[in-house]
């Protein structure tokens, strides 16, 4: 599909990579863009529409997929990501909370906007994912396993959604120079790389976007004797 003429709904817009997908949207030509972020007061970009959305509150979900009913691309960029591994919390409350956001969220929004986008000729779903699902290590352990969930999820959308014409595509990168890697000391892609390759990918329809060479590297390796994620 085409960025230009298309209505686009951006979860988690305020900053960071959704902002970022919000002004490369409206820079292609984008008919209408809508921001949704928990306070959309925070939403300062000219030219959009503030939503209210807590993807983690069905209501607030279903009320936006009414209220943006015209909506052709859906981007999950909503997320957010706890430091430690499985050890680190032994009531495992962030894992919890963190599925909350990065799996059910996603899923919550993709169920809503299903019928928005195959009343429009089917559109395109893209799902924000990371390096982190595939590999993972103590530093992000809970926060890996939710993004190797929603990976799944994605598959799984994929094929639900094919028969309606919908475009389901994968998102997976590494470190990128937001908020949520704030203190984390490794190369980082600027928002703007990543968003650029991320709609260069929905534009020629590949479902599976892999953005910076780490994450090609990885994915590589996972059919190999030396996956990356056995490694130390």
């Amino acid at each position: 599909m085409k960025i230009k003429d298309s209505v686009v709904f951006i979860t988690g817009a305020n900053r960071g990579l959704g902002l970022a997908f919000a002004k490369e949207a409206l820079a292609r030509g984008a008919k209408r863009v809508y921001a949704a972020a928990r306070d959309p007061s925070t939403i300062k970009l000219e030219g959009v529409v503030p939503v209210k959305l807590d993807v983690t509150d069905a209501a607030q979900v279903a009320a936006a997929a009414q209220a943006c009913g015209d909506v052709t691309f859906v981007i999950n960029n909503a997320g957010i990501a706890d430091f430690g591994g499985f050890l680190t919390d032994p009531s495992l409350d962030s894992a919890r909370r963190q599925l909350e956001t990065n799996f059910f969220g996603l899923v919550r929004v993709s169920q809503a906007f299903a019928p928005v986008l195959a009343a429009h000729g089917g559109g395109a779903l893209l799902n924000i994912l990371s390096i982190a699902s595939w590999i993972n290590r103590p530093a992000l352990g809970t926060y890996g396993a939710t993004k190797s969930a929603a990976w799944a999820a994605t598959n799984g959308l994929r094929h639900e959604l094919r028969e309606q014409g919908t475009l389901v595509s994968g998102l997976h990168v590494g470190f990128i120079d937001t908020d949520l890697t704030t203190g984390i000391d490794a190369p980082k892609l600027t928002p703007a790389e990543v968003v650029n390759t991320a709609l260069d990918g929905i534009e020629a329809g590949i479902e599976e976007i892999l953005a910076d060479d780490n994450t090609r590297k990885v994915k590589a390796s996972l059919s190999s004797p030396q996956a990356a994620y056995l490694a130390a």
